[in-house]
């Protein structure tokens, strides 16, 4: 009878040690499912507004009335723009007196990141050139074969030149050009250099009866206020791209470099793309989307 007790007992005891050794199961909670602002791109980080040194030829267009509203409606950043040349917004940029940068010479551009005072540069679109002058166009420009015959034919000729001499894009393309020639216009009495954006500019070249040059979607929202004509277009050096380059954080921390980085992130998207790809004046697409 003991012996069955004892045998009872250590029976007892072993399957209470097995039932403590199974592991406890435990409730698992279901993750939430995220909230419809949690899928969205983060705000909440966002600064409040950025600076945009941009060109004239951006704002003379009217493109950034339509992208910038666009751009602060889905982000709830406001955007101060600012319209100087390529040169100047470049300055802007490398004093940290903008955030963001959207300008046209590429070779600009790169030396501002190289330099370190750029970052996330991007292609946004492009466009292109063209040499426009007076209906009559003395020079005959319009049966040069390509920007270097052009630029030879006017000063031969001295017909009156007017260059925006503002260090913009445009105004750094033709001093490529003249270079490309193999001519120095300074101090020429026919070569004008007034230090305008490119609106103003056409505005005198078209009240001088001279020649010019102008971005393509300028001349697509102004060709019907000036009296003048394209002289030449087609040549591949008259080609016109867009980038846009946040301010590097690094060297000036005070700048608004989350919404920079939005702007960037709005512009090239297919959101972005598509209202630079649909934005038209007098019937003419202004400027081609390049992001992608």
């Amino acid at each position: 009878m003991k012996r069955f007790l004892a045998f009872v007992l250590i029976l007892s005891m072993i399957l209470t040690l097995a039932a403590c050794s199974k592991p406890a199961t435990e409730v698992q909670e279901e993750p939430e499912s995220p909230s419809v602002s949690e899928e969205k791109t983060e705000t909440s980080d966002l600064e409040k507004s950025i600076t945009l040194a941009t060109t004239t030829s951006t704002q003379d267009t009217g493109l950034l009335d339509t992208l910038v509203p666009a751009f602060t409606e889905k982000y709830g950043v406001e955007v101060k723009v600012i319209a100087v040349g390529t040169g100047e917004a470049i300055e802007m940029g490398k004093r940290g007196d903008a955030d963001v940068i959207l300008v046209h010479s590429r070779k600009a551009e790169d030396a501002f990141v190289e330099e370190g005072y750029g970052v996330n540069r991007k292609d946004v679109m492009y466009n292109f050139y063209f040499l426009v002058g007076s209906e009559d166009d003395p020079a005959k420009v319009a049966e040069t074969n390509n920007a270097v015959e052009a630029m030879n034919a006017i000063a031969e000729s001295k017909s009156t030149f007017v260059s925006r001499g503002d260090d913009s894009g445009t105004h750094k393309k033709e001093k490529e050009l003249w270079k490309s020639a193999d001519i120095d216009p300074q101090g020429n009495e026919w070569y004008m250099e007034v230090g305008q954006g490119m609106g103003a500019t056409l505005t005198i070249a078209n009240e001088e009866g001279g020649y010019t040059l102008v971005d393509s979607g300028t001349w697509y929202a102004y060709q019907d206020k000036v009296n003048m004509k394209i002289v030449l277009e087609g040549d591949r050096a008259l080609f016109n791209p867009y980038g846009v380059i946040a301010v590097n954080p690094e060297k000036h921390p005070n700048v608004a470099h989350n919404s920079a980085m939005a702007f960037i992130e709005f512009i090239t998207s297919e959101e972005g793309q598509k209202i630079i790809g649909d934005y038209k004046k007098n019937g003419y697409q202004l400027f081609v989307p390049d992001a992608n």
